[in-house]
């Protein structure tokens, strides 16, 4: 079972909630035999992920399938839920991730993740500030206006 939890803790007792579920089982006969942080193959690469999830409203249950564009599995589901907390006021009680797939770019289904995907595509900074050579003795007052683009 792949649970993403904060920290250990929260990490046990959503295992022992999705167990009880799923199986007849109490927590007095059995037990944990280990807890494992997955590491991400590569940290530094972005990918495309593919959240389904379930979550309670204040109108009923939810099931949704949602897109992010992020370094790791672990980025992409707490971005989930930021935006389900966002968005649709959903607590982290009330989310339940069913399943996390890595995407490839050919089958991204959301336009708000395909527009990223181009090869081709910059992100100018119009604003930028071009600062005069330094000098030894620079003077504070500047005669002119400092212009902001290139």
């Amino acid at each position: 079972m792949r649970i993403f939890a904060p920290n250990e803790i929260i990490a046990k007792s959503r295992f022992w909630y999705f167990l009880t579920k799923l199986r007849k089982v109490k927590k007095t006969a059995s037990q944990i035999v280990s807890i494992n942080e997955i590491k991400e193959d590569k940290p530094l690469t972005v990918k495309n992920y593919g959240i389904w999830i379930r979550y309670d409203s204040r109108s009923g249950t939810h099931n949704m399938y949602k897109e992010y564009r992020e370094c790791s599995r672990a980025d992409a589901v707490e971005a989930c839920y930021q935006d389900l907390a966002a968005r649709h006021r959903a607590r982290f009680r009330s989310i339940h991730i069913i399943k996390v797939a890595q995407v490839a770019a050919a089958d991204v289904k959301r336009n708000y993740i395909r527009q990223f995907i181009d090869s081709s595509i910059r992100f100018p900074l119009p604003q930028r500030i071009k600062k005069p050579a330094q000098k030894r003795h620079r003077s504070l007052i500047i005669a002119s206006r400092p212009s902001t683009f290139y």
